[in-house]
């Protein structure tokens, strides 16, 4: 298929079979995922990745989304809850590392960030950051769709139990969006053989000359 075939392809899966994913297809999902566009580059969030099935279980209880237990694998975007000059330094050591330059070199970029971030509340700045980690969650559905693999990406969970049960907030991190990875079950989903629906172009785009 290509990409747009791709994309008519998918849907909000509401059921999974029990095929996994193999590792080599997760692989280049995660790894497009982490080339995604970031503000910067900063890349203010992080990406668990929930393959164990006890877990799952206990993450999907008291959810309408079943599908957090009955896929392959679960995808959990988690924002920083506060941006410091901490991540801001090891932002540019990496940099430094990674372009084979002097950490000095950086200096304009890194307080261009410091006086851009820093001023701004943690409020302000963790709505930022789960901004950015919804590009990524993008980025994940084309990727997983050009190779065929389903998804669900969910918002409705308690955020507060898979923050306990991910032991996010020892890092730092609160979860915003997740993203179920696995193969429909055409026969207990009947959304599968649905035509997708969407606007037709001209009433969902302005061209302004």
């Amino acid at each position: 298929m290509n990409l747009i075939e791709s994309l008519n392809w998918r849907y909000a899966t509401k059921k999974f079979s029990d095929r996994k994913i193999c590792a080599d297809d997760l692989n280049k999902i995660i790894e497009a995922i982490n080339l995604s566009a970031s503000s910067a580059g900063l890349q203010p969030y992080r990406l668990i990745i929930v393959e164990h099935q006890e877990l799952r279980n206990k993450l999907g209880e008291g959810s309408f989304n079943g599908q957090i237990a009955e896929s392959s694998h679960l995808l959990v975007f988690a924002a920083f809850e506060k941006i410091t000059e901490e991540h801001i330094d090891t932002y540019m050591s990496h940099i430094a590392r990674e372009r084979g330059i002097p950490v000095e070199a950086l200096a304009d970029f890194k307080a261009a960030l410091v006086n851009g971030i820093l001023s701004r509340t943690d409020e302000v700045n963790f709505i930022w950051a789960a901004r950015q980690a919804y590009i990524g969650l993008g980025t994940a559905l084309i990727a997983a769709a050009d190779l065929q693999i389903d998804t669900t990406p969910m918002e409705g969970f308690d955020a507060d139990k898979f923050d306990d049960l991910l032991n996010l907030k020892e890092k730092g991190l609160k979860s915003v969006v997740t993203l179920a990875l696995g193969y429909r079950d055409e026969e207990q989903d009947m959304y599968a053989k649905f035509k997708k629906v969407r606007l037709a172009k001209e009433d969902f785009v302005s061209v302004i000359f």
